[in-house]
């Protein structure tokens, strides 16, 4: 059972950065193949994010599955938008679909 104060620390994360990717480990030192994979799209693409290393806090790690109903990590947030987990990043990068929507939300990037 995930605490509200935890629901509302993650809240206040998602809604005050364009994008926040909650993951294990950090972008320099990802700890799990599914983050690393995420972290080299968003470098490869420019954008700017905020990365949360779940592992760092449990109440986090737990809480972020019940704030998106979704059951793994890494999970990428937009706008305030649950984007998806590594599968479905690595697909919409692949189409090309990532980098408009990104563009289409007002995140600037590099052009790669």
């Amino acid at each position: 059972m995930t605490d509200q104060a935890t629901l509302d620390a993650i809240k206040t994360a998602v809604e005050a950065n364009d994008i926040v990717l909650f993951m294990k480990g950090t972008p320099t030192f990802p700890q799990c193949g599914f983050s690393s994979v995420v972290v080299q799209v968003l470098d490869y693409l420019g954008a700017e994010y905020v990365a949360t290393n779940v592992l760092e806090n449990q109440a986090v790690r737990e809480g972020i599955k019940t704030y998106s109903d979704w059951p793994t990590i890494p999970q990428l947030y937009v706008k305030g938008e649950f984007v998806g987990g590594c599968d479905i990043i690595k697909e919409m990068f692949e189409s090309g679909e990532l980098r408009d929507f990104l563009k289409e939300k007002g995140i600037e990037l590099e052009d790669a």
